[in-house]
């Protein structure tokens, strides 16, 4: 008879057992999924999810993005949602090529998408911008700058070059475009 009773109070032990798991398990459930909404709440909320923008964060003393308008048959832009704006610097800019007894003459325009503050602060600090513009013509090899590919690299260090003048000085780069306007090389 000892047979008998010892395999029911094994089955007593492992139902006590199995309710502490699944108590356990349920509880663990729990915890993780709400650890998971309250990490979901908090990245939605801070804009990493969800596609919402978080306008608390812009400041109002950076320039804005302006939209195009819509044109007359109420069709908004189809290359870009904004609007470009132009500054051509009126004097051209000389420089001395690298390693070489040659000169690049060139003039340029800046462009952006910003507001009119991005290119008043160009006309502002137009000293350090034609400054950087130059150490940035400078540093440039003939063979290089001849090319096609070369002035396209050579716009994309004067866009860089100009960007951190202003943000040095203003805390906000904005310029997304240069262009030349004459080119020469002697």
């Amino acid at each position: 008879m000892s047979d008998v009773v010892a395999p029911a109070a094994n089955s007593k032990k492992k139902k006590g057992g199995g309710l502490k798991k699944i108590g356990l398990a349920l509880v663990g459930v729990a915890v993780l999924a709400g650890g998971g909404a309250a990490a979901g709440i908090y990245a939605s909320s801070t804009g990493l999810i969800g596609g919402g923008k978080s306008v608390a964060h812009e400041d109002p003393n950076q320039p804005k993005l302006v939209h195009k308008e819509e044109g007359a048959a109420g069709q908004p832009g189809k290359t870009s949602a904004y609007q470009t704006s132009y500054y051509e610097i009126e004097k051209s800019f000389t420089a001395n090529l690298l390693d070489t007894d040659g000169f690049m003459q060139a003039s340029i325009g800046v462009a952006t998408n910003y507001d009119e503050r991005v290119l008043e602060n160009v006309k502002k600090h137009e000293l350090p911008v034609r400054s950087a513009v130059l150490m940035t013509l400078s540093d440039q090899e003939a063979d290089v700058v001849s090319t096609p590919q070369g002035k396209t690299q050579l716009l994309k260090a004067l866009k860089v070059a100009i960007n951190k003048v202003l943000v040095e000085k203003e805390g906000f780069g904005g310029i997304s475009d240069v262009y030349f306007t004459s080119f020469v090389i002697q």
